[in-house]
């Protein structure tokens, strides 16, 4: 325990901080929050590490947990309010959820594998967090039940113009994804406003791209 302690601590000291992370509510959260609680035991010793770590479900499709640095980056991207309606898409986990719990006061968080849904209902009660709705959805759908959000997040890169989560956002709404339409993927804001979505690039990225929001392949003759 106290080793994944220590881990944590070098993860916000070595990793968040130095990446230009300056809200302290997101850092506090990820300095609270343990991280190998929301994985496997296999893959516990992985957990701190700068790499995006891939996640087993049952859906035969690749499945991971963000890096901490871009997990703390988009977060503070998405300029989170106390009272905002948050939407997290594609997380396997839960924990970018938990933290996006611990910065707002509803979140709903999807993903397309059940199995991986039910680790999540189980993961989270057992760490103090219950203001998260577990969804089991495709990432491209989002969750009309729980719509319009303040605030989408997506859980890896996409390939595709996300319209229907566009729609979900309320006016001034924002999605905070990476977007792979082109080289480098580059983190934007998608904010709508009356009839209109604005787009404002952030940051280059190398992330996984999330199952459900892969370009179509290309016919070949």
């Amino acid at each position: 325990m106290l080793e994944f302690e220590r881990a944590r601590q070098n993860m916000v000291d070595g990793q968040i901080r130095p990446a230009s992370v300056t809200d302290w509510r997101i850092i506090d959260a990820m300095r609270a929050l343990p991280r190998e609680a929301f994985v496997p035991e296999s893959k516990r010793e992985l957990v701190y590490l700068d790499l995006d770590l891939e996640i087993e479900g049952h859906d035969g499709h690749k499945h991971f947990m963000l890096n901490p640095i871009m997990t703390a980056r988009m977060l503070q991207a998405a300029e989170l309010q106390h009272d905002d309606r948050v939407l997290v898409v594609g997380c396997p986990t839960g924990y970018i959820a938990a933290v996006t719990a611990k910065l707002v006061t509803r979140v709903t968080t999807t993903i397309d594998d059940e199995s991986l849904a039910q680790r999540i209902r189980s993961t989270l009660p057992a760490l103090g967090v219950s203001n998260v709705n577990v969804r089991v959805a495709e990432a491209a759908k989002g969750d009309l039940h729980d719509s319009p959000f303040d605030a989408i997040l997506l859980c890896g890169a996409t390939e595709v113009e996300p319209t229907a989560l566009y729609d979900q956002l309320k006016l001034g709404g924002r999605l905070v994804g990476a977007f792979a339409n082109g080289r480098p993927q580059r983190v934007t804001v998608v904010t709508r406003s009356h009839g209109d979505y604005g787009a404002r690039i952030l940051f280059d990225a190398s992330i996984p791209v999330l199952p459900g929001l892969e370009r179509a392949p290309a016919f070949e003759f």
